[in-house]
């Protein structure tokens, strides 16, 4: 198996691509974490950058909801995690539904990606945290 380097600085193209993504992302997550400075649990939202030990960096509003942007070597993808709740009264034959439920979207990104895609991303794990059943205080102003 061959891996694609960097000829100049013999570094993998993920981390290169990585690094990046880092520069144009790290000043999102801070002004998320600005404005949602006071709509999170104390100690949050957390804005983590571990690029040249663990080759990820991201956001999270609390434990159960965060971005990573991380790689491989090879590819970058982001990983987002939510709480699955349910939201219907009732369960349909054969497929239950169950609350408070972890789960992870994965998917490829690429500094291709414009500024509005990238922001998307973070849109949607704030989508997901702001409509969370019960807790209204969390989209007051």
């Amino acid at each position: 198996m061959t891996s694609s380097t960097n000829a100049e600085t013999n570094e993998p193209a993920g981390m290169a691509e990585l690094r990046a993504l880092r520069a144009r992302m790290l000043p999102m997550f801070e002004a998320v974490a600005r404005e949602y400075a006071t709509r999170t649990e104390p100690g949050y939202p957390l804005v983590f950058d571990n690029v040249e030990d663990g080759g990820f960096f991201g956001i999270h509003l609390e434990p159960g909801y965060g971005l990573y942007i991380m790689t491989d070597g090879q590819s970058v993808f982001a990983q987002i995690n939510i709480i699955g709740w349910r939201t219907d009264v009732r369960s349909s034959a054969n497929k239950e539904k169950f609350a408070g439920l972890p789960f992870e979207g994965v998917r490829p990104v690429s500094n291709d990606m414009s500024d509005s895609q990238l922001r998307n991303l973070i849109a949607e794990l704030l989508s997901y945290w702001n409509t969370q059943p019960l807790l209204m205080n969390h989209t007051d102003s």
